[in-house]
């Protein structure tokens, strides 16, 4: 039989009668079971109280299911059981109502106050959460109250839901009904996002959002974190997926995160990454803190200085995927003497025959490792650079620092002085 239901919401079918194909009263249903689907979230059983037990009843042995009445196939459905919790089983109103998930569109966390049910080729999938107001009144029963106070204040409640395809829940068991898409999407949030959803969820659900991202998201993330909470969360991982994640980062990032660790712990991590991104960010942890050698990258855009313009554009579309600043690119021999700096738009607007040579500034500014940042700052600030080279005290490339990283470090005690 073709069950008669096209989009339902949970609040509107829990508590209702179930009953079998005479009409006889079965019990009174109290959840449903899901399952992951091919495209969303499936109903493999309903659960209702049958007296003082619950019963569980395949959802193929389903005949109707509306907001008036539920009912079977059948007098005896030979599914029908006594309902026996089995672990990883996914319950709606236990994984999902009331819980707080993401929403990946919003990038945000939201709490789930209703669920829409639609029909997915004959089976009962969950379609949208509600997490707006008019959820809230419907599921609390006053969704008639609420339309007459609006219609007196000529005011609409607005309905807001999202599609599943855009959720990601938070909870250990019911993440599993989480699509692919949505984990895809958790990778695509601004890390700035994502520390925002971290911070504002429950630490023991944590785990679940740095599951649904890979290790270069989550890297970015934990550098937008305040070392407080960035603690927090390093505790939630492994060392060995800790030593991944940093080996994704910029080395700056990396130290920075490795600098609040206690010293054995930071070892530890060095110990298992690859041996030159641990020599890369040993490097930058030797530094001095509020120096040009403690905020800068030792990787950069470099090039040699007996290629063309050509090679060089060809260098940069192999390269720029791996280093962060690509807006000048650092003529450095094979002894780390710098030479020379070209800008990005420089090597666009040459000839590809031309001599890296013939095109790039050798009257370079540049700031010494051990110099201190605001002396970085009025030179980056004087000149209108993007980066500045850092020379150690061979006068030998030792990496560049840049004006966002310096900004980062100044615009909150601007901002402190404003008030």
């Amino acid at each position: 039989m073709t069950k008669e239901f096209n989009e339902i919401y949970l609040s509107e079918v829990l508590g209702k009668s179930v009953i079998n194909s005479k009409g006889e009263d079965l019990g009174v249903l109290r959840d449903l079971i899901m399952v992951p689907g091919e495209v969303f979230p499936e109903v493999s059983h309903i659960v209702f109280r049958s007296g003082k037990r619950l019963k569980s009843l395949p959802w193929s042995e389903v005949a109707l299911f509306t907001h008036v009445v539920i009912s079977s196939v059948g007098i005896n459905p030979p599914g029908l059981k006594k309902y026996d919790p089995c672990d990883g089983e996914i319950l709606v109103i236990r994984g999902l109502l009331d819980k707080q998930i993401v929403d990946v569109d919003g990038a945000k966390v939201v709490r789930v106050n209703d669920i829409k049910l639609g029909r997915f080729n004959d089976k009962l999938c969950i379609f949208t959460v509600d997490i707006g107001f008019r959820g809230l009144l419907r599921r609390l029963g006053y969704m008639k109250f609420g339309e007459q106070v609006a219609r007196i204040l000529k005011r609409d409640i607005p309905t807001t839901e999202i599609s599943w395809e855009y959720v990601q829940p938070l909870e250990p068991h019911s993440s599993r009904l989480a699509l692919n898409i949505a984990r895809g999407q958790m990778n695509e949030i601004h890390p700035a996002d994502l520390a925002d959803i971290i911070e504002n969820i429950p630490i023991r659900n944590i785990r679940t959002v740095l599951d649904s991202i890979d290790p270069e998201t989550t890297g970015d993330a934990l550098y937008e974190l305040e070392a407080d909470m960035r603690n927090i969360v390093v505790s939630q991982l492994d060392a060995e997926q800790l030593s991944d994640i940093l080996e994704e980062m910029e080395p700056d990032e990396a130290a920075d995160i490795l600098s609040d660790l206690h010293e054995d712990k930071a070892k530890e991590l060095l110990d298992k990454m690859d041996q030159e991104d641990a020599e890369e960010i040993q490097e930058l942890l030797e530094q001095e803190d509020d120096t040009a050698g403690g905020f800068m990258n030792t990787d950069y855009f470099r090039l040699s200085p007996d290629i063309t313009v050509g090679a060089a554009l060809e260098q940069v579309r192999e390269t720029a995927k791996d280093v962060e600043t690509v807006y000048y690119g650092y003529i450095v021999t094979a002894e780390d003497r710098l030479e020379g700096v070209v800008s990005l738009k420089e090597l666009l607007m040459a000839p590809a025959e031309s001599h890296i040579s013939d095109i790039m500034v050798e009257n370079i500014k540049s700031v010494s490792v051990n110099d201190e940042l605001i002396e970085v700052l009025e030179i980056l600030t004087k000149y209108n650079l993007i980066a500045l080279p850092v020379l150690d005290e061979d006068e030998l490339m030792a990496g560049i620092v840049t004006v966002d990283d310096i900004l980062e470090h100044y615009l909150p005690r601007m901002l402190k002085l404003r008030r």
